[in-house]
């Protein structure tokens, strides 16, 4: 009789497992069908914007996909998004953890990749009263005014010989040479990055920001695929050259703050303190 009560209570309990499955499923948007392990992965394709356009046509402007052990809600209209962006703000605020920017951050250190908690909010705060206030904006602007009139020379040079511009390298140093001169107080053209490795630095850190890197996809073992890939071995390389531009940028700093001069790390510090 016991026996027969405990195959009952059993056989109950798995029904009602099975109902609240399906009831959690159904609470899911429409998703297209996935393959086991990689989930839906294979559908994003080389134009992962265009795949997930094309999906949406099929299954609406709110998707559900599964990228390899990650559950992901697509939004695909401007209307989800603004419900997403504005109504459910605080619950769509935060960023994703993914192993390049980690790295490349110093385990999200700064403000683009760090997730909504209360450093983050700090750093905001510093950022609007010290970085984007109208008074730093225009203490920055002579600097501003050196570094584009250097590129307009070096642009009305070559006009003059008739040699081709790379406006995408030039308006990537003037940017670099402003942060630089603003920042640390010293030129970029006098640190170790100023050459053609600076370029390729660059680029190799936008390609981990925006490549496919296993261990976003699977926590677990994903970092062997990265290794075996020679991912992992470029980030590291990455952040070995971040560290030597970041320790040159602190040494000419400090020779820079011996002759009485004072930049965006003097304020920084002044305002920790």
């Amino acid at each position: 009789m016991a026996t027969i009560w405990f195959l009952s209570l059993l056989f109950v309990t798995i029904l009602l497992l099975a109902a609240f499955k399906r009831k959690k499923q159904q609470r899911r948007p429409p998703s297209p069908p996935g393959l086991p392990i990689i989930g839906n992965l294979h559908q994003l394709g080389e134009l992962p914007h265009q795949s997930l356009w094309k999906l949406s046509k099929e299954y609406g402007p709110v998707m559900f996909l599964k990228l390899g052990s990650i559950p992901t809600v697509v939004l695909s209209s401007s209307e989800t998004a603004k419900q997403a962006l504005k109504i459910h703000d605080l619950h769509c605020c935060s960023r994703p953890s993914l192993a390049g920017p980690r790295e490349l951050s110093y385990n999200y250190l700064d403000i683009a990749f760090a997730p909504y908690d209360d450093y983050w909010k700090e750093v905001k705060k510093l950022c609007v009263q010290e970085v984007f206030s109208p008074k730093r904006v225009h203490t920055m602007q002579p600097i501003r005014d050196e570094e584009v009139k250097k590129l307009i020379d070096i642009v009305t040079k070559s006009a003059q010989e008739k040699t081709p511009v790379n406006l995408s390298e030039k308006f990537l140093s003037l940017t670099v040479g402003v942060i630089c001169r603003a920042a640390f107080g010293v030129s970029f053209h006098e640190t170790v990055l100023n050459s053609d490795r600076f370029d390729k630095f660059i680029n190799e850190a936008f390609l981990f920001l925006g490549s496919f890197s296993a261990s976003d996809f699977f926590p677990n073992g994903g970092w062997i695929v990265d290794r075996l890939t020679g991912l992992q071995g470029r980030r590291e390389r990455s952040v070995r050259d971040l560290d030597a531009f970041y320790e040159q940028m602190f040494d000419l700093h400090r020779e820079e703050k011996e002759k009485g001069s004072e930049d965006f790390v003097d304020l920084q510090q002044l305002s920790i303190k």
